[in-house]
């Protein structure tokens, strides 16, 4: 029998949702080897209450969130984290750094504060145990479709685990640090194929930290470059709130 796939949306753009729908060359491949019994983003139906593989985006910010994790994880026999909201915390973390309740009360007045089930936004992985992570804003098609296959065959998790740079520095870009510009590479979790460098876009870490980074030689880096570390550490804090960074 085919495996039982579920595809949950939480506080999020839907993005990495949406990447899903552009594998087009495989999704059909794909497709025809799991059984989609709920995608959140392509169906209106109900989640069903088995299942055997559950695909996570989006951040918990409700305490309905948080059950319906700890849900997840009791009835999946596995768990993939996709996204830096799910994975880092990424965009909707944000608002931690700032006071969750002084923000709320912000954007909505005074009623923000009285908002029923609000949570401190939370990455799928600091609430659960995920098998997989597919890491990224949004997250890489090609990325994706490995780990789901790696997981409908279960072989373990092979997130990279260095920085981005090596992989910068095989596709022959000049550095932005030589052209006076922060760049997060030199922390960053590779496995992007070092995209927007290419494309001419400094990387602003929605990979999340390499878990090899030399963050100590990271900020000699930063500030032998002229840039302060505290500046840095806001650059990093933009998908990285769930995750204490020291430099």
């Amino acid at each position: 029998m085919a495996p039982r796939v579920v595809v949950i949306g939480l506080a999020s753009d839907f993005g990495c949702q949406v990447q899903m729908t552009n594998i087009e060359d495989h999704l059909l491949e794909v497709l025809g080897l799991i059984d989609l019994t709920y995608w959140q983003l392509a169906s209106s139906g109900h989640m069903p209450d088995e299942y055997d593989v559950a695909i996570v985006e989006g951040a918990a910010t409700t305490q309905e969130h948080l059950d319906l994790l700890r849900r997840v994880r009791e009835t999946a026999g596995v768990v993939i984290a996709i996204g830096s909201c799910a994975v880092t915390g990424g965009i909707s973390a944000i608002a931690n750094a700032a006071g969750i309740e002084e923000g709320f009360a912000l954007v909505y007045g005074e009623r923000g504060r009285v908002a029923l089930g609000r949570v401190a936004p939370a990455s799928v992985v600091s609430v659960i145990d995920v098998d997989y992570i597919v890491p990224g804003c949004p997250i890489d098609t090609d990325e994706f479709l490995h780990v789901l296959s790696r997981a409908l065959h279960g072989l373990r998790d092979k997130t990279p685990r260095q920085p981005m740079c090596f992989a910068c520095k095989t596709r022959e870009n000049v550095c932005f640090f030589e052209k006076g510009q922060l760049c997060l590479g030199v922390v960053t979790r590779s496995g992007c194929h070092a995209r927007c460098v290419t494309l001419g876009r400094p990387c602003t870490g929605c990979r999340g930290i390499a878990p090899e980074a030399n963050l100590p030689a990271a900020r000699i880096v930063f500030e032998d470059h002229g840039f302060d570390a505290e500046r840095a550490l806001s650059y990093i804090s933009l998908y990285n709130t769930n995750e204490e960074v020291v430099l």
